[in-house]
């Protein structure tokens, strides 16, 4: 009886996993080898953190169809990133082109690293400058107390 339930745990609790197996022929290694760095190189507009090799969303697949097809056309590397480009802009490219348009992409991290970095300085210059008049203060205090002393000692 104990195994019956166990296998009804089992049949509930056991999910089946589908996974699809996309199974391309090339006409040869080069052609397969151009394929697999492509998809590689584009990403995926839905995972965005993604390649097209690496990610299951349906739009990868698409673009990995398309991709696929465009090569057994005879269309070049260039002229297939050209289209992805063109089609769904620069941001399919993990490594976009320095232009106008991707500047503040290049650069946005580099600013902003120096932003912080200049607020931190001026943040410990800020308290070095409001803790030197205070030791300025307790120095000057001290010499008062001292000549005080000095000056009842010699009253007596």
């Amino acid at each position: 009886m104990k195994s019956l339930y166990s296998l009804i745990f089992l049949c509930c609790t056991v999910f089946p996993v589908q996974a699809a197996i996309e199974a391309y022929q090339f006409e040869d290694a080069a052609t397969e080898a151009s394929y697999k760095e492509l998809i590689k190189e584009l990403r995926c507009l839905v995972c965005q953190n993604q390649n097209l090799a690496d990610s299951d969303a349906d739009l990868a697949k698409d673009l990995r169809q398309q991709t696929y097809e465009m090569l057994i056309q005879g269309k070049s590397r260039e002229q297939i990133v050209a289209y992805m480009v063109q089609r769904y802009g620069d941001f399919v490219l993990y490594r976009p082109p320095v232009k106008s348009s991707t500047l503040m992409l290049w650069a946005g991290p580099f600013a902003l690293l120096l932003l912080v970095l200049v607020i931190v300085v001026l943040r410990i210059k800020k308290t070095r400058s409001i803790d030197a008049p205070e030791e300025n203060s307790l120095n000057q205090a001290k010499q008062l107390l001292e000549e005080g002393q000095n000056n009842s000692e010699t009253d007596k």
